[in-house]
């Protein structure tokens, strides 16, 4: 009860022409392999990351400088000097991850200097 089909088997051999001269040469179906090279991993240059840092997290102008590093790794890329580029893309990412931390770091002391400083101004007011 299989209704795939049959497998069928074509074998083509030169044919001549009309019957007059040589046989002529069969032109199969032509073969092309392609090998594609290695992709070389494109470096990153985290300049969305750069520009949030240095917007909104930029203590000790880290962000503003992760932003330079990020704006050469572009750079280096668009010029296809990876090696260059990649070291300019890890620079940019130490940069971002130290403006992120330390722009975590004092935005919650900020919070906490906040809290306490509100808590005690309403003590001193109940007493």
């Amino acid at each position: 009860m299989e209704h795939f089909p049959q497998a069928v088997s074509i074998n083509m051999q030169p044919y001549d022409r009309n019957g007059v001269g040589p046989p002529a040469t069969a032109f199969g179906p032509t073969i092309t392999s392609f090998v594609q090279p290695e992709p070389v991993p494109s470096s990153q240059d985290f300049v969305l990351w750069s520009f949030f840092n240095a917007m909104f997290c930029n203590p000790f102008c880290l962000g503003f400088i992760a932003l330079v590093f990020s704006i050469k790794a572009r750079d280096r890329i668009i010029a296809h000097d990876q090696a260059a580029a990649g070291s300019y893309g890890r620079t940019a990412k130490h940069l971002n991850i130290a403006a992120l931390c330390l722009g975590i770091v004092v935005t919650i002391i900020c919070i906490v200097l906040l809290a306490l400083y509100y808590n005690s101004l309403l003590a001193s007011r109940n007493v």
